[in-house]
């Protein structure tokens, strides 16, 4: 009898409620990391975004100048001359490690892995991306040692042999500087795009290289027309991912050469930076931060759309 008035006790409690389904719990476990979105992104981006279209330099009252700040942005040839920087470090920190990573992932896995071993290969790929995990302070550090003009590593190498005539001061050239930062970066980057092309290439079926290379199709031939084609979702993760990573490059440009010489390698966050706190132009470093963020936003868009269209 106590059982049965239990059971009715819980089917009248029960009754006219309809079960919990799964997407009630999800949501439980994503609401932590929406309201650190919130906090984090979306309401500093706000408030950035206010204070872009004010007269401000860090202390009292924002005063509202309304699109000021983008007019003159407009017409400042030092933000036009460190976007045009930025689309050289798009080129360093995207074009070349994606091309450079696609020859070597395939390497890596298509002729080292078979004939040395796939531990071989994976010694190989740890050894390129270790430049990633380095934190960048440090990387800059030990580079701008290398770069140095008067006792720097590489310099003494070209003078070691015999080549004492292309010695340079690679980051305090107006010419050689982007150049110089630009090379660092590449060696930085590699590693991403190495990784994710070789983990994309365990997915493509291994009789269609077989079935190619009956047919007397070479290496590069098998390159072309098998491994691009079927890794293409990986070629645009990795073409956003480094070209947003190659518009937001602050720490490299700090620790090697502060944007210089004479701005040759400023680049739009690090000119947001010094307007921010070299000239307390607050509202104007906020308009500067603002374009970059709109900038990112709308290639991560363009990214995700070319990967969906890319995906089988």
């Amino acid at each position: 009898m106590t059982v049965e008035r239990n059971a009715r006790a819980v089917g009248k409690g029960t009754a006219g409620k309809p079960p919990r389904g799964p997407r009630d719990s999800y949501a439980l476990f994503l609401l932590p990391g929406a309201l650190a979105f919130l906090a984090i992104v979306v309401l500093p981006f706000v408030m950035n975004t206010y204070v872009s279209f004010t007269d401000w330099q860090g202390v009292g009252s924002p005063e509202w100048s309304g699109l000021a700040n983008y007019r003159e942005l407009l017409d400042d040839s030092e933000f036009w001359a460190s976007f045009r920087h930025s689309l050289f470090m798009v080129v360093a920190m995207a074009a070349i490690p994606t091309a450079l990573g696609l020859v070597l992932a395939a390497a890596l896995f298509d002729h080292v892995g078979k004939h040395f071993g796939s531990r071989t290969a994976a010694v190989l790929r740890a050894c390129f991306y270790l430049p990633q995990v380095l934190p960048i302070a440090v990387a800059g550090i030990v580079w701008s040692w290398i770069l140095a003009p008067d006792n720097g590593s590489l310099n003494a190498l070209l003078k070691a042999i015999g080549l004492g005539s292309w010695q340079q001061d690679w980051l305090g050239d107006p010419d050689l500087a982007l150049y110089s930062v630009m090379g660092v970066m590449i060696w930085v980057q590699l590693g991403f795009p190495l990784v994710v092309f070789m983990a994309g290439l365990q997915r493509v079926d291994p009789q269609l290289y077989e079935a190619a290379e009956l047919d007397g199709a070479g290496w590069w031939r098998r390159f072309w027309h098998i491994t691009l084609p079927q890794i293409r979702p990986e070629i645009y993760v990795v073409l956003t991912w480094c070209s947003i990573a190659a518009l937001k490059v602050f720490g490299a440009v700090y620790v090697l050469t502060k944007g210089g010489p004479g701005g040759a390698t400023d680049v739009p966050s690090y000119f947001s930076f010094t307007t921010f706190f070299e000239k307390t132009q607050v509202g104007y470093g906020a308009a500067i931060s603002t374009v970059l963020t709109v900038i990112i936003l709308a290639l991560s868009l363009i990214g995700l759309r070319l990967q969906e269209r890319s995906d089988p």
